[in-house]
């Protein structure tokens, strides 16, 4: 293990492992203290602000880089903190040029790239307000977008992007003439030199009174939530959300987020609070950020850049072991691959354990890193020790498989009402199947339906123009209600047992979560997404969906003919693989609870079709809606009878 570097000024690691607490039920992290470190807010919190977070970080690296940036052939240049806030100011001169007001709302439609960055960072800088749209997004939800948050300029990454925007921007001018459309510039036709023209006749003092005149109070930017039903509310993230969770993120673990040589490479969408959170924990801290847009690129890209740590979603790690799976074809190879995998989970688990690994299970390990795990830690590239792993739940099999390989997994959990992490294990106590403990300056607890409440640094003011939601949203005394249903020990890690709207409630009145099947069932190497169904019906059902990038694969493993996902979803033999996999999830749950049929469908769940969110979760009401006649197949003659 790599030695901890130095932390901040006025930071140092903490003797003791145990300052989360749990107190009447509240486990919190209090905002003086970290768990691997302290953080010190006597000096600053009056000064969090997104620039201000900026300014700090150019005042402490000023020549060291801050970003590296890939070009059209890969290589990778870095600028330092100094150019890049050199840039940020020109921008941010642009913006106000272009007479926008502080306060006003600027639009970001673009996928994970440099410019994203330094737009934030200028639009932040001018007292702007600054809303990502996905670039995914139909005509009609960048509408209510732009009308709800009173968009002024948008700024997109492709003129078809524009395009897009402009169908939208008629549709609301459509309304009245005082629905008059933003600005659209793109950056594939010189948005940023206009901008940069646009700034040539405002003074640099111009920006500083701008990005001065910002307190931490002020919203730093509204993020529309994907949302699985109906239209997304604009939540108000405030500068102290955002600099403030920033600010104690890297010094709460800071062997991970604040030595010189931490490295981190984003490809999630940066229109998402995940992303957008690690993008400030990186400008926070001393190390280096980069950026790739095409997934299609994203091994050789994790090869050139080296990230010290990976930012993951739970389906790209579910991805990588099956297709690891997968390519170890059949016979000895499939044999010794799976022993692998078997032994990387008992040597984790042991790890947990007071005696530790035996001698034989370590040389069993040895051996296995020499013929499997090396090859798999390679795909991440040459300096990855940690992935951090949000946006669903992960599953403690995987979770053990990837920290018996060598990377350990850093399971977290938030919400973009959150902007990121809530709670996040730790580098120095990762207690693997649980979210972590909350962050530096939150608090957690369970009320009497089980339903998990936060208060704290990170927890959002508002959402956007929606008093009613926001007053639905808060207990009187002030707790935002998440909507996930979960437990928290007597040290104050948390466990989600899933979605409190997702619960089923079956006709004989057993409670089952849904996830706990659904990610178990994902993670067999034919399934793409799953939908686990039961409300008030006999017995517990799922749709299934074929993964048609593993399905070639599975194929040729086990010695059938090529064929597409329409043939393959009636084929004896795959049906024949998924009742073994669905008999494999059943063990985790009690009879009642079990899948007792499913259906294979024969298209996936998607953005395009309109069944996945932007963040990859189920609709799961589109989904009902969409397949109606497979669900009744499913429950035909059977509503009536009694729940074994």
């Amino acid at each position: 293990m790599p030695q901890r570097s130095p932390v901040p000024a006025g930071t140092a690691p903490h003797p003791s492992l145990g300052a989360t607490t749990v107190v009447d039920g509240v486990a919190s992290s209090p905002p003086t203290m970290g768990a691997s470190g302290i953080c010190d807010n006597s000096d600053t919190e009056s000064q969090w602000t997104v620039p201000w977070l900026l300014a700090d970080r150019i005042a402490r690296t000023s020549e060291r880089p801050i970003i590296e940036r890939r070009s059209s052939l890969g290589s990778w240049t870095p600028i330092t903190a100094r150019a890049f806030g050199e840039e940020v100011a020109r921008i941010a001169a642009g913006l106000i040029g272009l007479g926008l007001e502080a306060g006003t709302s600027v639009a970001l439609m673009s996928r994970t790239c440099y410019e994203w960055t330094l737009l934030d960072m200028a639009i932040a800088r001018a007292g702007l307000v600054s809303v990502p749209i996905y670039e995914t997004d139909s005509a009609e939800q960048i509408e209510w977008i732009l009308d709800d948050a009173d968009v002024r300029l948008v700024i997109t990454e492709t003129s078809g992007h524009a395009l897009v925007v402009d169908a939208a921007i008629k549709a609301r001018s459509a309304a009245g003439p005082d629905a008059a459309g933003p600005r659209v510039l793109s950056l594939d036709r010189d948005a940023l030199t206009e901008l940069t023209t646009a700034g040539r006749a405002i003074s640099r003092a111009v920006v500083e009174d701008r990005s001065a005149a910002v307190r931490p109070e002020d919203i730093f930017s509204i993020i529309y939530t994907s949302g699985t039903t109906g239209r997304p509310r604009g939540v108000e993230i405030t500068h102290r959300n955002a600099a403030g969770l920033a600010h104690n993120g890297v010094r709460w673990i800071p062997d991970l987020l604040y030595r010189a040589d931490t490295r981190l490479l984003l490809f999630l969408p940066l229109a998402h609070s995940y992303a957008r959170c690690l993008e400030l924990l990186s400008l926070a801290g001393q190390g280096v950020l980069g950026h790739t847009p095409d997934v299609k690129t994203l091994l050789p890209d994790l090869q050139a850049f080296g990230p010290s740590y990976v930012l993951a979603v739970p389906r790209v790690l579910e991805k990588i072991y099956n297709a690891a799976d997968a390519k170890a074809g059949s016979g000895m190879r499939l044999r010794t691959f799976r022993w692998a995998a078997k032994v990387a989970v008992e040597y984790s688990r042991a790890l947990d354990a007071p005696a530790g690994p035996s001698t034989s299970l370590t040389a069993w390990h040895a051996l296995a890193d020499r013929l499997v795990y090396r090859t798999i830690r390679a795909l991440l590239g040459p300096n990855a020790r940690f992935a951090i792993s949000g946006g669903g739940p992960l599953g403690e099999r995987l979770g053990h498989f990837y920290r018996g390989m060598g990377l350990e997994i850093l399971e977290g959990y938030g919400l973009t009402e959150t902007i990121g992490p809530t709670c996040v294990n730790l580098d120095a106590r990762n207690r693997i199947g649980t979210v972590g403990p909350p962050v530096c300056g939150n608090e957690l607890r369970v009320d009497e339906t089980g339903e998990i409440l936060v208060r704290g640094l990170g927890v959002f003011r508002n959402y956007h123009n929606n008093p009613a939601a926001t007053a639905e949203s808060f207990t009187p005394d002030g707790w935002f209600r998440t909507g996930d249903i979960g437990a928290i020990d007597e040290d104050g890690w948390v466990r989600i047992t899933g979605r409190k709207k997702d619960l089923i409630v079956t006709a004989g009145g057993k409670n089952v979560a849904p996830a706990v099947l659904e990610d178990r069932l994902r993670g067999h190497p034919l399934v793409s997404q799953v939908l686990v169904l039961g409300d008030d019906e006999p017995f517990i059902s799922a749709l299934i969906t074929l993964d048609a990038e593993m399905l070639p694969l599975w194929l040729r493993n086990h010695g059938l003919p090529e064929m597409g996902v329409v043939e393959a979803s009636s084929h004896p033999q795959v049906l024949a693989a998924l009742e073994r996999a669905v008999a494999r999830t059943n063990e985790a749950v009690s009879r009642a609870e079990s899948i007792r049929e499913f259906r294979v469908l024969t298209t996936d769940f998607t953005e395009a079709n309109g069944l996945l969110t932007p963040s990859l979760k189920v609709k799961r009401a589109a989904v009902m809606e969409a397949y109606a006649d497979a669900i009744t197949s499913i429950y035909a003659g059977k509503r009536r009878g009694p729940e074994a």
